[in-house]
């Protein structure tokens, strides 16, 4: 239990602000290497599917934004396919109301603030959001869901409250508060809210793909501490699959429309 809150504290990075800048030096150093056998094996990492072996991570950050063989994580194939774009535990909020409301762990979110404007949330009134929350267990980088024109990319937020289930249903709208990177998407003219939250108190999203075109799979960014991804979808353009839950990157959520 003690050695659990320890690795939750470093990688939701909860806490006053220098508690949580000391904790992300420490994870990021190597003195942290010592403490990757013990993270490994509490959160059950599969580290056979990972590029490297367990002994050559020179950090706890390492080995927490690892990188996975080619392969590991097959993506849907079909040319309709939507697929996760991430591993984490997926929620899907149906049927937004036209001021595009809705409604996580006892808290209410319009995607006017997680987006932050109007303008920008107005396509998306009646259409869906999904939720997909990455525990220290996950694979932490993020990919892109289908193949798309990547029409705008911005940062809002400030790092406020921890994205994990006390901060979600206690902490102050984590999901629009937070420090966040929103990508606006064009899929086959209809657009697409692809947005990584960071973790409390840190900027700890990094992008890794600045390509104006890219295709189902991709890999998009990493998060270097603990984290969330939000998408919002426009109403009639995406027929979801039903599955929640535990999710992996590349697995077929659902079906584009449009």
């Amino acid at each position: 239990m003690i050695r659990t809150k320890f690795y939750r504290r470093i990688f939701e990075l909860n806490g006053h602000p220098i508690i949580a800048k000391g904790l992300r030096s420490f994870a990021q150093s190597k003195a942290s290497k010592p403490f990757i056998g013990s993270f490994a094996k509490l959160y059950k990492l599969n580290m056979e599917e990972a590029t490297r072996g367990i002994r050559e991570y020179g950090s706890l950050h390492d080995v927490f934004t690892r990188e996975l063989k080619p392969g590991a994580r097959p993506i849907a194939d079909s040319a309709d396919a939507f697929v996760s774009p991430c591993d984490g535990y997926l929620s899907v909020v149906n049927d937004l109301t036209l001021e595009s409301t809705f409604t996580v762990k006892e808290q209410e979110y319009t995607v006017e603030e997680l987006l932050g404007s109007s303008t920008k949330a107005e396509p998306y009134a009646g259409g869906q959001v999904l939720i997909f929350y990455l525990s220290p267990t996950d694979y932490h980088r993020v990919h892109v869901p289908i193949d798309a024109t990547v029409e705008e990319v911005y940062t809002l937020g400030k790092d406020a409250a921890p994205v994990n289930e006390i901060g979600l249903t206690h902490g102050l709208r984590p999901l629009t508060r937070n420090y966040r990177l929103v990508s606006r998407f064009d899929v086959a003219g209809s657009p697409l809210a692809h947005v990584m939250v960071g973790a409390l108190n840190v900027n700890s999203i990094v992008r890794t793909n600045e390509a104006n075109v890219v295709h189902r799979g991709d890999p998009y960014g990493y998060f270097s501490f603990g984290s969330t991804v939000v998408l919002c979808v426009p109403k009639g353009t995406f027929s979801f699959n039903g599955k929640t839950g535990p999710v992996k990157m590349g697995e077929a959520i659902g079906t584009w429309l449009s």
